[in-house]
């Protein structure tokens, strides 16, 4: 079987790695997530990863530290999930590279974005941690702006909902949601699935998105597979 998608950017939030824990990760969930990655690199997808910290900062909770202080915290905690599930691919006998935007050659390899194509090509999966680099900017946009620099085909956006709604579900019961939906609607309607900013710059770059539940770790593999799952964002 051929993959619908050859080059994939997954973005893999910091909660969804802390699992019923709900802080720090959870090795077993992490585990879990990464069975259908080996799956999907089996069958010849190439896959790239951003990683959010949430699960260990978020700027929002930082009370009256200066923000780029606060955002500098975050990205050191993209690192750590970037080691982690690097760890845990390489004990599903997936090769994983575990890369930083902020030097620390000592723990992870310095982004650099030809290394990085190399690594996908030689069936590699590629773990991007802190973010952009830059404070002010979230892991959506880092994973929008990685996905343009690697020249994935898509974005998955793994969330603990199972696609984009016109409203809040766990607040509006009635929320409708999408099957299909354009990025232009996304901005048009300001809807949170993403930031302004990373919606701009996947319709910049034509870059599409798939956002699905991975409370089902299992439809990393369905979605290459070709299965209509989730909510399809398009340019």
């Amino acid at each position: 079987m051929e993959p619908k998608y050859k080059r994939i950017l997954l973005k893999l939030s910091g909660e969804a790695l802390s699992g019923e824990i709900g802080h720090g990760i959870d090795f077993d969930t992490v585990m879990k997530i990464c069975e259908p990655i080996k799956k999907c690199v089996d069958l010849g997808a190439e896959i790239a990863i951003v990683v959010g910290g949430g699960n260990f900062w978020r700027g929002r909770s930082s009370g009256e530290m200066e923000r780029t202080r606060a955002d500098h915290i975050g990205m050191l905690g993209t690192v750590m999930n970037a080691l982690a599930v690097a760890d845990c691919l390489e004990k599903t006998g997936v090769s994983a590279r575990a890369t930083s935007s902020i030097e620390m050659p000592q723990i992870a390899e310095t982004y650099i974005r030809d290394k990085a194509v190399h690594q996908l090509e030689k069936g590699r999966v590629v773990i991007f941690g802190g973010g952009t680099g830059n404070p002010f900017f979230s892991t959506d946009t880092c994973a929008a702006l990685r996905a343009a620099e690697i020249g994935a085909d898509i974005i998955f956006k793994a969330t603990m909902v199972d696609g984009v709604y016109d409203s809040d579900p766990k607040k509006n019961p009635d929320a409708k949601k999408f099957d299909e939906i354009t990025l232009t609607e996304v901005l048009d309607r300001e809807l949170k699935v993403m930031d302004a900013t990373c919606a701009a710059l996947c319709r910049e770059n034509g870059i599409g998105m798939c956002v699905f539940d991975l409370g089902e770790p299992e439809n990393i593999y369905k979605i290459v597979c070709g299965e209509k799952i989730g909510t399809i964002v398009t340019v």
